[in-house]
């Protein structure tokens, strides 16, 4: 399969007649086939539709129905094969073996909804039978289920071209949850976005399901996703970007005349704790894992460790010298897009005016190359300037020097909503680790002790999210199999009859599921 350079609406490839999407190889910057030319709002409008049309039999599809529907495009995206790991190497620059692991990833967490869906638990099942003879009230039968939200705007992401867009965790969270998906892909990379989106499409199809279930959305600029996220038929929305993105989506939500909830992840820079007894016994190893992490993908994760706070003193000037020297080693990668790159430029040139400069790595030798960069200033100086809180999304880092721990939790107190927290830690840091963790607990939605915040679990445990600005909503997830949560609602059944009742609230407990009643688990 190849791209052609159409949406996707329904089971209809559709070409658009708006501003053109010239897909780039940033690894050259030359330009790729096909363009991909951008819809209009009467476009938005009807894959809208077409989502709201198939929602009340898409909601009440079996759960074995919408587990094998996961499932199927799991195999239809490996179906694909080297055609769909090609063409997305060309469009991000990224490496083969990363590629492969996202397909990985993105296969995976399909087929750990799937599992989720038939255990039926996230229907949250609560019965309170009538007690007609309780004194001094009655209580009538009471029954509640968690249903769909209705149809869902996903916004793909620039830095996981498959576990974080067409088909990522927003999108098989709210199909698993019953909701149909309308995505709006992501400009960086429009043909892997469309294979992705044909096998999605073919999932579709080959399960018998309402065409209006799954679209493809490509549009430059603005227009297109505050189109989507303004259209009535549209209850929710998942997006993965920049602050400014999210922030702008949010706005729409709000200004509805119903207004929806904006599942938005933004902003994070992810600090870490450096304690005192752990620096002193493995300052040269933990330099070195820092780097590791911070040049993982050229630093474009949303969980890349910008933060590193630690007290002053020998064993932090080991750390400095051997993360600097390790620095200096770091060849230059190709960043996902020109833009990208420019707004690392940009964001380390900031950083460079506000601190002073450890190291640098090897200087570019193509296009669109990150070099990496750490920089350090004092804890006063960052408790004085919010601006050196702002994310560089890509290989930068800036180290806090503290005097005490006291200023180490001053840092801490000060920090914005955080995806995650780390702790490098030996046994006698406990007393120190057990003064910071309730600040890391009020700041973030992970946190880790002894390892790195790149590499995000796919499981049931995993909280990828956090408080403002990480994410728009510190109650959720966006990774896990919680992430379904997002898109359900609760509904309560008074005193219905047997025959209208749901499947999952009927008498005898046909589907099989884990139920709440009178209390009890059942």
């Amino acid at each position: 399969m190849t791209p052609q350079g159409t949406s996707l609406i329904g089971q209809r490839a559709v070409t658009g007649d708006q501003a053109v999407i010239r897909p780039i190889d940033p690894a050259s910057g030359e330009a790729l086939a096909p363009e991909y030319p951008g819809l209009d709002r009467h476009a938005v409008a009807e894959a809208c539709q077409l989502a709201e049309e198939a929602l009340t039999t898409y909601r009440e599809t079996s759960l074995e129905e919408r587990a094998s529907f996961l499932e199927t495009i799991a195999a239809e995206i490996e179906a694909l094969g080297d055609a769909l790991v090609e063409r997305a190497m060309a469009e991000t620059g990224l490496p083969r073996a990363r590629i492969e692991g996202e397909r990985g990833r993105t296969c995976g967490q399909l087929r750990l909804f799937a599992s989720v869906v038939r255990a039926g638990e996230w229907l949250d099942v609560r019965i309170d039978p009538a007690l007609p003879d309780r004194q001094p009230m009655p209580r009538v039968d009471l029954r509640q289920r968690h249903v769909a939200l209705g149809p869902v705007a996903v916004f793909g992401a620039s830095n996981f071209p498959l576990a974080f867009s067409v088909a990522g965790g927003d999108t098989a969270s709210a199909l698993a949850a019953g909701c149909p998906v309308v995505v709006k892909a992501h400009s960086a990379h429009p043909g892997t976005s469309e294979l992705v989106g044909r096998a999605v499409q073919k999932a579709v199809a080959s399960c018998g399901l309402p065409e209006g279930v799954f679209s493809l959305l490509f549009g430059s600029g603005k227009e297109i996703g505050q189109a989507l996220v303004a259209d009535p038929h549209i209850q929710a929305v998942g997006f993965t970007g920049s602050r400014n993105g999210g922030l702008a989506l949010m706005a729409t939500a709000q200004a509805r005349p119903q207004p929806i909830p904006v599942y938005a992840e933004m902003s994070s820079i992810n600090p870490v704790f450096l304690l005192p007894e752990a620096l002193q016994a493995r300052a040269k190893e933990i330099a070195e894992g820092f780097i590791g992490s911070l040049n993982m993908g050229a630093g474009q994760f949303c969980t890349n460790p910008g933060l590193v706070i630690a007290i002053k003193g020998e064993a932090l000037d080991a750390f400095t010298a051997a993360a600097g020297e390790a620095v200096k080693g770091s060849a230059a990668q190709t960043m996902l897009t020109p833009g990208i790159h420019a707004a690392y430029d940009d964001g380390v040139s900031q950083l460079a005016g506000e601190a002073r400069e450890i190291a640098r790595g090897s200087a570019s030798e193509g296009p669109h190359q990150c070099q990496a960069a750490l920089f350090a200033t004092s804890s006063a100086d960052f408790l004085a300037n919010a601006a050196l809180q702002a994310e560089v999304f890509g290989a930068a880092s800036l180290l806090i020097e503290c005097e005490d721990l006291a200023e180490m939790r001053a840092v801490a107190e000060q920090l914005e909503g955080q995806l995650t927290a780390t702790l490098q830690m030996d046994d006698g840091d406990l007393d120190a680790a057990r003064t910071l963790l309730p600040v890391l607990e009020r700041k973030a939605g992970r946190v880790l002790a002894n390892g790195w915040p790149t590499g995000v679990e796919v499981c049931h445990a995993m909280v990828h999210g956090g408080p403002f600005p990480a994410t728009s909503d510190s109650r959720t997830t966006s990774v896990g199999s919680a992430a379904i949560h997002r898109f359900l609602r609760p509904v309560c059944y008074q005193n219905l009859p047997e025959g209208l009742l749901p499947e999952a609230l009927k008498e005898g407990n046909p589907l099989g599921v884990t139920r709440l009643v009178d209390g009890k688990r059942d």
